[in-house]
């Protein structure tokens, strides 16, 4: 017999909720449930208050799922907050926990863009590679949740192991140490999740993943300036951002609203990279520039941060990250590659990767 969505959701009302008295799915608890083959996903809601009591409703869950025939089974708890009862006595409120560092990590690094489709994932791949060819411990979280990419451009395919159950062993290629959403699900999933579970899911791929001692952790945002960015600015030690864009004046202005969002979050800006910089035909050698050209240049300096680098648009690159090889990996000796090294090197004379 096949399992089914309607036979996982019969096991999991089995299993009780310690708050409500009634099971997980009529209390709503269990949310996103996800059945793939042999594989079920889901997410438990909880106040974060409680979290120690769910820890075993958790396994509870697991084992449910797994008895209506499930081979793998993957249950995240993630939280939202919830104000006390008016006839509770006022209690004294936990100071704020300020951003934390990621264990072994020395030195973390956001690469962020305002608007989509400016090439920042191919900019992460290549500039984690480059990193690591630099002699650098790197590594790469792929925190684009709705759209992960990062498993393409590193050639890393396969699901990540857990030894306990809580802690996570990433994935490894190019040396370079990476983790993505997109390894725990299909290729052609979407993932349709609200604000509280990418914050649960970004905390548990940022703390509960076994980075080791890495020299620089890359973290590849998602477009704009929403709950992830927040997320990572509140809850880790940051230690500054680069910010990338293509020459069109529509990209900049989105950029600029990145670059102020990083200000308001207090993290420092290391620079700006402007991507699809420039276009040498591969026949005739003529030069275009398809977005314009200078433009990230002349932004950079109005706000005063540095520009990184200027890549060009080039069929090469793009064939690299779709092969699985980012260009540093595959033509090392390209001056495509090269720029890319230049910009790794120049992070790590600055003493921040």
């Amino acid at each position: 017999m096949s399992l089914t969505r309607e036979s996982v959701l019969e096991a999991l009302k089995t299993v009780k909720d310690p708050i409500s008295g009634g099971d997980i799915v009529s209390a709503g608890v269990m949310r996103g449930l996800n059945v793939e083959g042999t594989t079920v996903r889901f997410v438990l809601e909880i106040v974060p208050a409680k979290a120690e009591a769910y820890a075993p409703v958790r396994d509870a869950a697991e084992a449910a799922a797994k008895s209506a025939g499930a081979t793998e089974v993957s249950a995240v708890l993630t939280g939202h907050a919830t104000k006390a009862p008016p006839d509770l006595k006022p209690q004294r409120k936990a100071e704020p926990q300020g951003p934390q560092k990621v264990p072994g990590v020395e030195n973390l690094i956001a690469i962020a863009s305002g608007k989509g489709g400016v090439g920042k994932s191919t900019i992460s791949a290549n500039l984690a590679c480059a990193l690591a060819a630099e002699g650098r411990r790197v590594g790469l979280l792929d925190a684009d949740v709705y759209g992960p990419s990062q498993p393409r451009m590193l050639g890393v395919s396969g699901r990540p192991a857990s030894p306990d159950g809580k802690t996570i062993l990433p994935m490894r290629n190019h040396g370079v140490t990476m983790m993505s959403i997109g390894l725990m699900t299909n290729e052609g999933q979407a993932v349709v999740w609200r604000g509280p579970m990418l914050m649960g899911a970004l905390q548990q791929m940022l703390m509960q993943v076994q980075w080791g001692a890495l020299d620089c952790l890359l973290v590849d945002l998602p477009p704009g300036t929403g709950d992830v960015q927040m997320t990572l600015a509140q809850k880790a030690e940051v230690t500054g951002a680069i910010v990338v864009s293509t020459p069109q004046d529509v990209a900049l202005l989105d950029a600029r609203k990145g670059i102020d969002m990083f200000n308001q979050l207090h993290v420092p800006v290391l620079g700006m990279i402007e991507n699809m910089s420039t276009h040498i035909c591969s026949n005739c050698g003529h030069e275009e520039h398809v977005f314009g050209h200078g433009g990230v240049a002349a932004e950079a300096e109005k706000l005063n941060v540095p520009l990184l680098a200027e890549i060009p648009l080039h069929l090469d690159i793009r064939l690299a990250s779709d092969g699985g090889a980012p260009i540093v990996v595959s033509r090392p000796d390209s001056p495509q590659a090269q720029s890319f090294r230049a910009v790794a090197r120049d992070l790590i004379a600055k003493g921040v990767a």
